[in-house]
């Protein structure tokens, strides 16, 4: 989250409109590491989700024009483009191949040294907030948000009906607005 002492979103918005490349720096240095830690939560191997967070930035700088402030927070925004590319990037024929490829031993320790969401997340305790949820809802949510499942794959591996998981999917994100006082 942005905090008025040092600047504030619009601002930096504003800046980044612009081309001003030390508000991307800024921006950089601020959420990279919360990023990352969200696209860790879906691809393991840390230079890939490091290339990933690389392809997020860009597509964040290129495409600043279409974020829509009435639509939600910068951070939220940034937060989906990288969670999609991660998904993409799961989804794509060389990684599937590599994935097949690599050994045992590689993915023995992996969850021992990907940090957390919510350890990266500077001021936002993205795990804490989603204790104000019911557990059904809170494992809707690390699924399709930290393990980059589709409302179709929640369905199925849950075995509930599609319908169910999207409104249970948004009930879960306007408690947690209410709960952050986000619009």
């Amino acid at each position: 989250m942005f905090t008025a002492a040092t600047y504030n979103e619009t601002d930096l918005v504003a800046r980044l409109n612009n081309g001003d490349q030390q508000a991307m720096s800024e921006l950089y240095d601020r959420f990279s590491g919360a990023i990352l830690g969200v696209i860790m939560k879906i691809i393991t191997d840390q230079a890939t989700a490091e290339d990933v967070l690389q392809e997020s930035m860009l597509k964040i700088w290129n495409n600043i024009g279409s974020f829509d402030t009435s639509k939600g927070r910068l951070f939220t925004w940034m937060i989906n483009i990288a969670r999609n590319q991660a998904i993409d990037k799961t989804r794509s024929k060389n990684f599937k191949n590599s994935s097949q490829n690599s050994s045992l031993e590689d993915s023995v320790y992996v969850s021992e040294t990907v940090p957390s969401a919510g350890a990266s997340v500077d001021t936002m305790d993205v795990q804490n907030w989603l204790l104000h949820l019911p557990e059904e809802n809170r494992q809707l949510m690390r699924l399709a948000y930290f393990m980059g499942y589709t409302q179709e794959e929640i369905s199925k591996e849950l075995n509930m009906p599609l319908g169910t998981v999207k409104t249970k999917i948004r009930n879960s994100l306007i408690v947690l607005r209410k709960k952050l006082n986000v619009t």
